[in-house]
């Protein structure tokens, strides 16, 4: 069996950077997992004593605390600010942007919609940028606006992680309703790359193996996309989930892994396989 990795996958530029930065800071904590990834996690915690506070609570005065990729809401920043931490900011700047952009149109009067899952942490941060937060709304579901209060004029953003085809429901429905409506394609390029090289990989594959977190938004994109092509694709975090029978009668095996799979963890699932099909 032969085994080929996706062209595009594993760690974008974001998390390269935000693991960086961490590596810098040893003897730090960071507000929530840095990361949808606990194998990460823990060599961090092992090798650079990068600890992880869950709570504001769970920060002491004198702390320094690094901000996840994902970024925090903006009063729970103003917090730590006010508290004397000192702050490093690994936010990825993919994040930042819709940050920026639901502040700025929402200091213009527009009603603000985030294209998103209103329980995942970068949400909870882009909404916090509202100014008024009675006029910001998170969806899923193009028929959910239907409901919505929304006032003369429309802003749109995107979770970064989300799929463009479902942004773009989104936009058309808003398009024949609202008079205005200002577009913000705020999708990670990464996200794309990753995604169509998965896609691409998936028409041809016996078997595929999505590597990451079971709690990333992206690498559950992932698995979906390639599951419409290859039925017998499978999300798995590390090497100890692989099935042998998952590889019985297979000719081609493909690998994707979501933006916060480390390339380690990438070759010691290859490393199984292989071991698998000795």
């Amino acid at each position: 069996m032969k085994i080929e990795l996706a062209s595009s996958y594993g760690f974008c530029f974001g998390v390269k950077r935000a693991i960086r930065i961490a590596e810098e800071h040893k003897g730090s904590k960071t507000y929530g997992p840095l990361i949808h990834n606990k194998d990460e996690i823990n060599r961090l915690q092992e090798g650079f004593n990068i600890g992880l506070a869950e709570t504001l609570e769970d920060i002491d005065a004198d702390d320094a605390v690094v901000i996840r990729t994902h970024g925090i809401p903006k009063h729970e920043l103003e917090v730590l600010k006010a508290q004397k931490n000192r702050v490093i900011d690994a936010t990825c700047p993919y994040v930042t942007t819709p940050q920026q952009i639901v502040e700025k149109m929402s200091k213009e009067g527009y009603s603000i919609i985030i294209f998103g899952d209103k329980n995942h942490p970068e949400i909870k941060g882009v909404v916090s940028y509202a100014v008024n937060p009675e006029d910001a709304f998170i969806v899923l579901e193009a028929e959910e606006l239907e409901a919505l209060p929304l006032s003369g004029k429309v802003a749109l953003v995107s979770q970064t992680t989300r799929k463009p085809e479902d942004f773009l429901k989104i936009v058309n429905a808003l398009i024949l309703t609202r008079k205005e409506v200002r577009v913000f394609n705020t999708i990670c390029n990464a996200t794309f790359e990753n995604q169509d090289a998965a896609a691409a990989l998936a028409k041809r594959a016996d078997v595929m193996i999505v590597i990451g977190g079971k709690h990333s938004s992206n690498t559950k994109q992932l698995h979906s996309i390639c599951k419409r092509d290859c039925e017998e694709s499978y999300l798995i975090e590390n090497e100890q989930e692989l099935d042998p029978s998952w590889f019985e009668g297979k000719e081609l095996c493909g690998i994707s892994a979501g933006a916060s799979t480390p390339d380690w963890i990438v070759q010691n699932v290859i490393d199984k396989i292989e071991s698998i099909k000795q």
